[in-house]
């Protein structure tokens, strides 16, 4: 997603390099995907900071050395995991564009804290690969028709992408964020009612109604909303 830019003059990676057909020697052992997957357990496994060219080329039985004959670089090990990490965008549905746009970020949300770790991935500067690609596809044609220009439709993903993201970052430290801090400040804010009389009320009416934890659609429908406003604006 479009949560890092690519570096200027970079290049476009194992991911976008044509397999030679025909090649003459022996046919290679290894495919990226193999690769993708070898790394993926790591991580799932101890955390993105475990995952090395050599703990990946021993989880292959292969070398250090040959790794590189797949994956030149530590980006570009990188960009295979995250698009076998995030797949293939969903099919979305047509109209109402809300609804579809909805659906897209509730996706993107549900596979980034499958595994958190390729938020870090997507905030690296990298060049989409191919999966990665389709979400802008779907997102963009969610978007096709309305009275707004490319770079608004590429940035609106970009908003709910970066807010369906940040959550996966904090739930992944903490799943249950704001029960924890509720809990904590029920004894400090029944105490201290009378100094923070508003915070109190709030988190004492939120708790009674339920109201917690629901953070991804509030961002979601308050985003699409400010569109719907926008596009209400330009006489559509």
């Amino acid at each position: 997603m479009k949560a890092a830019e690519p570096e200027a003059g970079a290049r476009p990676g194992v991911l976008w390099t044509p397999v030679a057909s025909g090649r003459r020697g022996p046919k290679p052992r290894h495919t990226l995907d193999g690769i993708a997957d070898a790394a993926i357990a790591i991580a799932d496994a101890e955390g993105l900071d475990a995952v090395t060219m050599q703990r990946v080329a021993e989880g292959l039985g292969t070398t250090k050395m040959a790794l590189y004959r797949y994956v030149p670089a530590r980006a570009d090990l990188d960009a295979v995991m995250l698009d076998r990490a995030l797949g293939s965008a969903p099919a979305l549905p047509r109209s109402p564009w809300e609804e579809a746009l909805t659906a897209w970020t509730v996706e993107l949300f549900t596979r980034a804290l499958a595994r958190p770790w390729s938020v870090e991935l997507t905030q690296r500067p990298h060049t989409p690969g191919p999966q990665e690609l389709t979400w802008y596809e779907q997102g963009l044609a969610a978007t096709e028709g309305l009275p707004m220009s490319a770079g608004e439709r590429l940035d609106l993903l970009a908003l709910l992408s970066g807010h369906a993201l940040s959550l996966v970052r904090q739930q992944a430290g903490s799943p249950a964020a704001e029960e924890q801090l509720a809990a904590g400040l029920e004894p400090v804010l029944a105490a201290h009612a009378e100094r923070y009389p508003r915070t109190a009320a709030a988190f004492a009416e939120a708790g009674r109604a339920q109201q917690r934890d629901d953070a991804l659609l509030f961002g979601v429908r308050r985003i699409l909303a400010g569109v719907a406003a926008l596009i209400a604006e330009r006489g559509a």
